[in-house]
């Protein structure tokens, strides 16, 4: 074995991840009097969160005076097909405005109604305005007022650096080891807690709206040291992504672009969405909206670039250049499209995973893992099987705050750090450059990547059939294969090569993950579409989580659970319309 040299630090508190449940998480650990790291394979400031531009969802009820937590908990129920934790989307919906209001307090700068309160605005799927905003922008604000907070709690941020594997002594979790990007050096981080905040895995995909920080890094490394992901079956397919010019496919065009009027037309004129959702029309939950342009495209009558047209210019430039000022200058600069004078091309592009790693509702534990905690999209339970617009950045601070709390109070409760296995540690490293040692003729995992991207596009995509995922299962093993013996090429300082050489081995485990929990769940729900089970399959599905783990011979175990009876007090807030969906037996978990 190698002799391996690596430096050291130890904390308390070890925060993997430096978006807004990252930041949130490690605010809120350093509030409790310990040691925290925060850890980010970016630049503070470039987390993929800023992406995140409609607005956080909260019912603050400053523009709709009767909007209140238990209407957007029913949002939440029912705009995730009755698949999200009960709990989770309980404590989401009554600690949202709190969290938005501390935003404010620590300096965010929302958009104001005229008598000084933050303005709400309509997002699909809520039944009021709710969506706290600034502009367009709204991630990059939740960013920098974080941001602006965290560097003065005492927060040791350390940049350019990715953690690859996670540690454990016995059943607990020890720390993480990995490398600085810039320079390839080994470190390792003892700590007594640590708190995922890794994001999602759309890089695993061709056409995403996600960053290249995407790789499904948390997903898998939770995996390896014994945790389950939970619905993973169920991607969003945001509608709305760019379509032209080619080099920038799939970036996000906002809901806050529908939510302030646009209207969507196929090629013949048609506002389309009559068709779909004749009440809530544009502003249906994104799975309707995202199915129904691809049906529209499919069925020829999409735009010349393959999509629909998205036009708002009738709100009139003004307007539109001070409520979207983003997508203005977007498809301006990217696109040669001036939005106040017509419409833009746009498409479904995937966007947000809704499954994640499975924890308790209430500390973000992880399940199967002491001391380790997940927050954010790494995390799954509060969105069941499909997203609403929104949800995504309050999920970010309510459970980036639980996350920090509990992990930081179980930290206190140590007395001695973990140990570190140096033994295991030697092993990472050499499994993290041996890609230099082989042969010069193999390839890189770049080609590996393609290939992985343009199968999960085709076969695990915004639609699924049997066969197809039968078939994307097999093919990943071939890209299994290969990426055990693709080679990397020059030395660890400023490689990408040597980053992907690593990522893929994630992506494409957790693609594996996303093809077999499709494949188990024979109906169609939310943001899980076969072809092959066009309906919704309430008497085997309808209250029942995917569940897949890595079992001690490295393969995966596929499994489901009933969820948990929804209390009564919780229930009685549903119409009699809904009492079908809200009535299951009493298993618990």
């Amino acid at each position: 074995m190698m002799s391996v040299h690596y430096e050291t630090k130890t904390y308390d508190v070890l925060v993997i991840g430096a978006g807004g449940a990252g930041l949130r998480a490690a605010i809120e650990a350093s509030a409790q009097g310990v040691s925290v790291a925060l850890v980010t394979k970016s630049l503070l400031g470039k987390a993929h969160t800023v992406m995140a531009e409609g607005g956080m969802a909260a019912a603050l009820s400053y523009v709709d005076a009767d909007d209140c937590w238990q209407a957007h908990y029913k949002d939440t129920i029912r705009g995730g097909k009755y698949l999200s934790n009960f709990r989770m989307a309980e404590l989401h919906a009554k600690e949202a405005p709190e969290r938005v209001k501390e935003l404010e307090k620590w300096g965010a700068v929302f958009d104001r109604t005229p008598d000084g309160r933050i303005l709400q605005r309509p997002f699909g799927g809520h039944t009021y305005r709710r969506l706290a905003h600034v502009g367009d922008r709204t991630g990059l604000e939740l960013i920098r007022t974080l941001q602006d907070k965290g560097i003065h709690c005492g927060i040791d941020v350390h940049m350019e650096c990715t953690m690859t594997h996670l540690l454990k002594d016995g059943d607990q979790v020890a720390g993480a080891f990995g490398y600085w990007r810039e320079s390839g050096r080994f470190i390792l981080i003892n700590a007594k807690s640590v708190i995922l905040c890794t994001g999602g895995i759309g890089k695993a995909y061709k056409v995403t709206s996600n960053s290249w920080e995407y790789t499904a890094d948390g997903q898998a490394m939770a995996m390896k040291i014994g945790a389950e992901l939970i619905d993973m079956e169920f991607l969003q397919f945001h509608p709305t992504g760019m379509v032209c010019p080619p080099s920038v496919k799939g970036i996000l065009v906002t809901e806050a672009v529908r939510g302030e009027g646009g209207k969507l037309a196929n090629a013949l004129g048609e506002r389309f969405m009559k068709n779909y959702d004749p009440e809530r029309m544009e502003l249906s939950t994104r799975d309707i909206v995202a199915k129904a342009i691809y049906t529209e495209v499919k069925e020829g009558r999409g735009s010349p670039n393959g999509g629909v047209f998205l036009d708002i210019s009738h709100r009139g430039a003004d307007y539109i250049k001070r409520k979207l000022p983003s997508m203005y200058h977007q498809f301006l600069e990217l696109g040669d499209v001036d939005i106040t004078k017509g419409p833009m091309e746009v498409g479904p592009t995937m966007h947000y995973t809704m499954g994640g790693v499975r924890v308790h509702p209430e500390t973000q534990e992880v399940l199967n893992v002491t001391g380790l905690y997940a927050a954010g999209e790494v995390s799954g339970g509060l969105h069941g099987g499909n997203r609403l617009g929104g949800n995504s950045l309050s999920d970010l601070i309510v459970f980036g705050q639980r996350a920090g709390q509990h992990a930081a109070e179980f930290a206190k409760q140590q007395t001695i750090l973990p140990k570190i296995n140096d033994e295991e540690v030697k092993g990472y490293a050499e499994e993290l450059v041996a890609p230099f040692e082989r042969d010069s003729k193999a390839e890189t995992p770049y080609q590996i990547q393609a290939d992985l991207q343009e199968l999960m596009n085709n076969k695990v995509g915004i639609v699924r059939e049997e066969q197809g995922l039968k078939e994307a299962i097999e093919e990943l093993q071939v890209l299994k294969a290969r990426a055990k013996v693709a080679r990397v090429d020059g030395s660890r300082a400023y490689n990408p090569g040597w980053h992907l050489s690593h990522d893929i081995h994630n992506m494409i485990l957790v693609g594996e993950v996303v093809a077999r929990a499709a494949l188990q769940r024979t109906e169609s729900r939310g943001g899980h579409t076969r072809l092959d089970h066009l309906q919704p399959d309430n008497e085997h599905w309808r209250f029942v989580n995917s569940t897949i783990r890595l079992n001690e011979s490295g393969e995966l175990d596929v499994s489901t659970y009933e969820k948990p009876q929804m209390d009564e007090a919780l229930r009685d807030l549903f119409e009699k319309s809904d009492e079908l969906a809200i009535t299951q037996s009493k298993q618990k978990i």
